[in-house]
């Protein structure tokens, strides 16, 4: 199978925002994650593996340090408005900027269900190729939609916001439905967005006057909200 060299350009191009805007195309990377694209309804415009293309080639295409066996350029979804049901537990991201950590926390919402993840202008784009790779696949079962927070969170639903002052989430009481805001780890949940929040929420150490880090990881507390909303479901 040959590859001419603008297509070799077209897509190595796309590892810059710029670029995958602009087409409105994305890569990923590993059989895992090109069988996920396959499977997956997203248009696939091309997909090329190890065998058919040779080792030196996959190096020219790929994103990554040490090239995997398949590579995919995957059409980005056209943007829409968010429904959000009022039973519906949805993610809202502010100003995240670490693409493993979007990614992670993408894999982590397909984790436990959550289809839908607001995000503010700021927090980094989800088809960012290390944002991808890290989703393994969630990619393409969680939608992101980026807009204005302040001015999109849906009305009637509780807005839940992790803060140092928040009350104990394992104490608190917790609805099926609502909107979780994870901050950033630097910055923490922006003060316009603090505004909209009518449930502050605090992860406690382990005793609670332990010595302990100044913070958690983004994705890790996700997954530990995450994982608290569904265990109230089941009791």
């Amino acid at each position: 199978m040959m590859i001419s060299k603008n297509e070799i350009k077209e897509i190595r191009a796309l590892g810059q925002k710029k670029f995958r805007e602009e087409r409105g195309l994305f890569v990923v990377e590993g059989e895992k994650l090109v069988e996920e694209a396959l499977r997956s309804g997203f248009d696939v415009v091309a997909h090329y593996r190890l065998e058919d293309i040779g080792a030196e080639t996959m190096g020219r295409i790929s994103q990554l340090t040490h090239p995997s066996p398949a590579l995919a350029v995957v059409r980005r979804p056209a943007p829409v408005e968010p429904v959000i049901d009022s039973d519906e537990l949805v993610l809202a991201l502010d100003g995240v900027r670490d693409p493993g950590n979007l990614g992670t926390i993408l894999r982590i919402a397909d984790w436990f269900g959550i289809r839908q993840v607001l995000a503010s202008p700021d927090t980094v784009e989800c088809y960012n190729p290390k944002a991808v790779q890290a989703t393994m696949g969630a990619i393409f079962r969680v939608r992101v939609h980026y807009c204005d927070l302040p001015t999109s969170l849906p009305a009637g639903l509780p807005v839940y916001g992790t803060f140092l002052e928040g009350d104990n989430i394992y104490q608190a009481p917790l609805t099926r439905g609502g909107i979780l805001v994870m901050g950033s780890e630097a910055d923490g949940i922006s003060p316009e967005v603090a505004a909209a929040v009518d449930r502050k929420l605090f992860i406690p150490p382990f005793p609670a006057d332990a010595h302990t880090s100044e913070s958690l990881n983004v994705a890790v507390a996700t997954a530990i909200c995450c994982s608290e909303f569904r265990r109230r479901e089941i009791l």
